[in-house]
């Protein structure tokens, strides 16, 4: 039976982010780690690493290193009934409140770490913002096709370009 959950942390953000990533739902890792993609295998905090030539290792540095680049991070979804971290087994799903978020804020770009992020924010969200998100391959572990380097070159100019 899937779980009702609701969203256990805030999103990370400061007036001056100029772009918003956002997830799906947190997985069990980051639940119990208290912040996003706890999970030590999933690939979010070393692409950044080497996408911004730093190394990460607590949730402050993470925090500022997303900020320093005007990065802002939540989920879709606020709640949903969830199966263990699997997205494919999110039902029920309540989006997060992101255009209170984005009037905050100075997010031009948004992106979607994988398919789930996406659908969501297209289904609940966008007709609100009007902002079209893209879509970007997941950094779960889950999406083994996706080595480090692939997703190294998929994301690096989305979240540098101005």
């Amino acid at each position: 039976m899937n779980d009702f959950l609701t969203h256990p942390f805030p999103p990370i953000y400061d007036r001056e982010s100029r772009i918003l990533v956002l997830g799906s739902f947190p997985s069990v890792k980051s639940r119990e780690e208290g912040f996003y993609y706890g999970h030590p295998r999933n690939r979010f905090w070393p692409m950044l690493e080497r996408i911004f030539r730093t190394e990460v290792h607590t949730i402050p540095e993470k925090k500022d290193l997303l900020l320093k680049n005007g990065i802002a991070i939540w989920d879709s979804i606020a709640s949903c009934r969830i199966e263990g971290s699997s997205d494919a087994s999110i039902i029920d799903a309540l989006p997060n409140n992101i255009p209170a978020l984005l009037s905050e804020t100075r997010i031009e770009r948004i992106i979607t770490n994988g398919r789930k992020a996406y659908e969501i924010y297209r289904k609940y969200i966008f007709s609100i913002t009007g902002i079209d998100a893209l879509c970007l391959p997941s950094t779960s572990p889950a999406n083994a096709a996706w080595t480090l380097e692939k997703l190294i070159d998929k994301w690096r100019v989305p979240l540098t370009s101005n």
